[in-house]
């Protein structure tokens, strides 16, 4: 081969090294700052209502998450001892008390600060550290994520150095144990009315 076609070879496999890299889709890190700029930007939209605000937020947030994986890492051996019907019900009741626990404390921000730290890539699994910056704390947040196809979900939040896996893990457990599965989904289901009611939205 001359000179020259090694040469015009090299380039075009530069090209197409570069062609790849500009064309993988985004890592975790990526993955997880979108969703976080999403969120702010709906906070700081002043011009939508309460009701429309919360509804973008639970749109943007909720499908960053994998509800099917934490499930199943919440309820440990439980879970595979839960009928098909369980396991949905379980999903469905779990996503929803997330949402009403959560989505008002998010409402209330207040300009703070939010960096990402680093990523951490193993498989199909990452970590993804970052801080929030308050005008008197930092706190460190790390979202565990799994890949799914193209994508990165996240299966954990892990708030200084509290998972929130095995925080549930330990409460639900004991339920379980105590009043069986069924009695865990009926305490779940009684606590989100609870929430309901204390939203005035008891529907």
């Amino acid at each position: 081969m001359s000179f020259f076609k090694q040469c015009l070879v090299g380039i075009i496999c530069t090209l197409l090294l570069a062609a790849t890299v500009s064309a993988a889709a985004p890592g975790p890190m990526e993955k997880i700052n979108a969703t976080v700029d999403e969120v702010l930007s709906i906070l700081k939209n002043k011009e939508i209502d309460k009701s429309a605000r919360r509804g973008q937020l639970r749109c943007a947030i909720f499908s960053r998450f994998n509800f099917d994986e934490m499930a199943q890492r919440i309820l440990a051996l439980n879970w595979k001892k839960a009928t098909d019907q369980q396991r949905s019900e379980f999903v469905t009741i779990f996503s929803e008390l997330l949402e009403r626990n959560y989505v008002g404390h998010i409402e209330s921000y207040t300009d703070e600060k939010v960096e990402f730290i680093k990523e951490r890539i193993i498989g199909n699994r990452a970590a993804v550290d970052s801080v929030i910056y308050t005008n008197t704390v930092e706190i460190p947040i790390s979202y565990r994520l799994v890949q799914v196809e193209d994508d990165w979900k996240v299966y954990d939040v892990v708030i200084e150095n509290v998972s929130f896996i095995n925080n549930y893990r330990s409460s639900y457990g004991e339920i379980v144990k105590d009043e069986g599965f069924d009695g865990l989904l009926t305490r779940m289901s009684e606590k989100l009315e609870e929430l309901k009611q204390s939203n005035g939205n008891p529907s």
